[in-house]
């Protein structure tokens, strides 16, 4: 059986780096706030972020 911390798990704000607390109050988690999570949005929108695709081989000319 899993035991129960008093202490919340902290992470780290991606968007700013600030230390929060990891619970579910935080409705903005792994965010420290809306503001944090909007600018986060608004940087996978303007395709600041990208998941590499992984390269297909060319077909051969022959």
């Amino acid at each position: 059986m899993p035991s129960q911390s008093s202490t919340p798990r902290t992470v780290i704000c991606p968007t700013c780096k600030t230390a929060i607390p990891y619970t579910t109050d935080n409705p903005y988690r792994p965010f420290c706030s809306q503001r944090c999570k909007l600018i986060d949005l608004g940087q996978w929108a303007d395709e600041e972020y990208r998941i590499p695709e992984q390269e297909k081989p060319l077909p051969d000319d022959v």
